[in-house]
């Protein structure tokens, strides 16, 4: 996956070790780092479960709910600091961050503006278009519209389905498999129980959303 950067200033050259290998300096704001993982951290196991047709409507409404308010918290910080790239919350800040954006179906208006802002980001080369493609498929089909690098999908009635459009080369521009073999991929995730560890609440992959949206490819 492409490293997303600081989109707030073009990045200053790195310190080295003496050994050659590059430094990389704490985020500026540890205490959103730690927010918006602990707050990615805490969905992931309901977005994963949710893929697995695993919840009763009682943990998807409680699930809506979690990504609501993870939502407005996004709207915040995209509001205060544009996109959270690495140099504000470090790399697995801003990856909380995209997984917010990627499930925040129940506030589109919040999940347009961080694609906006993390295309403008990618522009720069300070984001990762590999997350950009699920987030900008993720608005799409959420307006209804195609989506452009069929990174997402919807649960039918054997196993995740994509709509059909001819994709491949869209993605392989962004670093992304074939589409064929990342369904074959997914539905064989899918159809697998999750290791023990990912069975814990803190710890489960995010692939799922708790709306009627669509799912997403990523691991």
């Amino acid at each position: 996956m492409t490293a997303v950067l600081d989109i707030g200033r073009p990045p200053a050259p790195a310190e080295r070790h003496p050994d050659g290998s590059a430094v990389i300096p704490p985020p500026q704001r540890p205490d959103m780092q730690r927010e918006l993982m602990a707050r990615a951290a805490k969905a992931r196991c309901t977005w994963a479960r949710l893929a697995r047709m695993q919840l009763s409507d009682q943990e998807i409404g409680r699930g809506r709910h979690v990504d609501h308010a993870n939502a407005g918290v996004l709207r915040r910080i995209l509001a205060e600091h544009d996109w959270p790239g690495v140099a504000l919350v470090g790399h697995d800040g801003s990856t909380a961050a995209f997984l917010i954006a990627l499930h925040a179906d129940t506030q589109p208006d919040v999940q347009r503006s961080a694609a906006r802002l993390m295309y403008a980001a990618m522009q720069r080369r300070t984001a990762s278009f590999r997350q950009w493609a699920h987030l900008h498929d993720r608005c799409l089909l959420n307006a209804g519209m195609p989506q452009l690098f069929g990174t997402q999908y919807r649960l039918g009635p054997d196993g995740p389905e994509r709509q059909p459009d001819a994709l491949d080369a869209r993605r392989a521009d962004a670093g992304l498999p074939p589409a064929g073999e990342a369904l074959h991929a997914l539905r064989l995730r899918l159809a697998a129980d999750p290791p023990a560890e990912f069975r814990r609440h803190d710890s489960d992959p995010p692939t799922i959303s708790l709306t009627d949206t669509p799912r997403s490819e990523l691991p």
